[in-house]
């Protein structure tokens, strides 16, 4: 919502906004564009008469245990028939129509992979427009109509090059539903012409049954995607073949599985890229993990569509500088045997731990080998998925490659001790953040990496840890 809010501002309207508890990097962002920002719902907003109330999907009907409700304004917008719509309904209408919408989706790696492929557009002059949950560094902002450049035609060997399309416009395609007042996916306003399917678990337990049930949104994703379109999915997935089984009516191309379309070679940091057995191209880069190889593939093969080459994408992913809270730097405090680092990072949901956390360790080595610091996962069970307690005995399988693990159980209604028994002394658990500090200071010695993960604020941990590690260094 809040890079929603930007684009409007940028096509000339007034905008504010009102939300509860707004944290860093989008606060900042808002502050930035001189976008005023009210806290709370309360229904005196009213007074503003805007033309359109554009709703974001936290707002409900829910009422209080006093039976008022808990978003007074929506109440009063629905009393006097106001216009409003939602974020998704409001973007489709007025920003993406007349444009080539590539549309980045799946539960793990949208927003880095949105990045990506966005970069890797402006690097070879494309000037796309974008919506990312999340700050890509390479932008510094959230989201950008662009000015509307004409896309390249794709050159396919066996056919003349075709006339330049309609301008360019990337966007993280969420499976989240709309509003409360409309069910259906985000993803399914945004018309993609390139489509990619990055990968597909079960997630957002309170509002999907089953994995089935978003297999079927996804499925929904796929009908709205043109013949002339491309849809670019991960060969790993057994639940995207099942998807792809119900229906395709577009070009599709593969990539991670050893017969997909684009493959990789070497390490995650550095490896060549195959297309269809062929290497079109090598990729340098900063980042680490096998997941954002795949998701460096995926952003290659959607850019392709679109009439950039696997070389000159690759050339432009060694200057890629990752998104704002994706495994970025906090700090670092020197300590007796070498410095503490301390990450913050967006994973909530346990594949995304584990990957997080894996990509980390195959970077630093072994810690019993000396070839490595220690790990320490310091994360908060925050989403509404884990908040049920739906994945939480997948959370010591997660933290592997941990060599501690801290957890705040703040708000949890589930047994964290219990859920992480398996983990034995290599995990803790703490009510309060300062509770988390405390333990967390205690355990970090020279060397150590801290990686703090949550989809929230996470109360401000992060500059915490690093005071509290400071008065330990200096008092040491």
């Amino acid at each position: 919502m809040g890079g929603l809010a930007a684009l409007a501002r940028e096509a000339g309207h007034r905008v504010t906004g009102c939300d509860a508890g707004v944290y860093p990097p989008m606060s900042d962002q808002l502050r930035a564009l001189g976008i005023e920002l009210i806290e709370g719902y309360g229904a005196d907003q009213m007074a503003l008469r805007p033309d359109v109330f554009v709703v974001g999907n936290v707002v409900s009907r829910t009422r209080l245990p006093d039976g008022t409700p808990k978003f007074p304004l929506m109440e009063a917008i629905l009393d006097a028939g106001a216009a409003y719509t939602s974020g998704p309904q409001w973007l489709a209408e007025h920003v993406l129509q007349g444009r080539h919408v590539l549309a980045v989706a799946g539960t793990h790696g949208k927003t880095t992979t949105t990045a990506m492929l966005t970069w890797i557009l402006e690097a070879n002059g494309l000037n796309p427009g974008f919506l990312v949950g999340g700050v890509p560094m390479n932008f510094g902002v959230s989201a950008r109509l662009g000015c509307g450049a004409a896309v390249r035609s794709a050159q396919v060997k066996e056919e003349p090059a075709q006339p330049p399309r309609s301008p360019l416009f990337v966007i993280e395609a969420d499976e989240y539903d709309t509003a409360f007042f409309d069910k259906r996916s985000k993803f399914v306003h945004y018309r993609p012409r390139t489509a990619i399917l990055n990968n597909l678990e079960f997630d957002h337990a309170d509002i999907f049954d089953n994995l089935a049930a978003i297999e079927r949104q996804f499925h929904h994703l796929i009908r709205t995607v043109p013949g002339t379109g491309r849809v670019v999915a991960n060969g790993l997935e057994e639940s995207l073949e099942r998807v792809l089984h119900q229906g395709l009516w577009s070009e599709l191309r593969s990539f991670g599985a050893a017969v997909s379309d684009f493959t990789a070679e070497g390490e995650p940091h550095a490896f060549d890229v195959l297309e269809r057995g062929q290497p079109v191209a090598r990729v340098e880069w900063a980042l680490t993990g096998v997941h954002n190889q795949l998701n460096a593939l995926a952003a290659i093969a959607a850019a392709e569509h679109v009439g950039v080459s696997p070389a000159d994408a690759a050339r432009a992913l060694a200057q890629f500088e990752n998104v704002r809270r994706r495994m970025e730097v906090r700090g670092t405090v020197p300590i007796n045997g070498g410095p503490v680092t301390v990450y913050d990072d967006f994973a909530h949901h346990p594949t995304a731990i584990r990957t997080t956390l894996d990509g980390l360790r195959r970077r630093l080595g072994s810690p019993s080998t000396g070839n490595g610091g220690r790990i320490l996962a310091v994360f908060e069970p925050r989403s509404n998925t884990m908040k049920l307690g739906t994945m939480k005995s997948q959370l010591p399988w997660s933290l592997e490659a941990a060599d501690l693990a801290f957890c705040h159980t703040g708000g949890l209604d589930w047994d964290a001790v219990e859920a992480l028994r398996p983990m034995g002394e290599r995990a803790s658990v703490a009510r309060s953040i300062d509770e988390l500090v405390a333990q967390v200071s205690a355990a970090a010695r020279g060397g150590d990496h801290i990686v703090c993960m949550s989809n929230g604020g996470f109360g401000g941990v992060h500059a915490r840890l690093l005071a509290a590690l400071e008065r330990y260094s200096t008092s040491d």
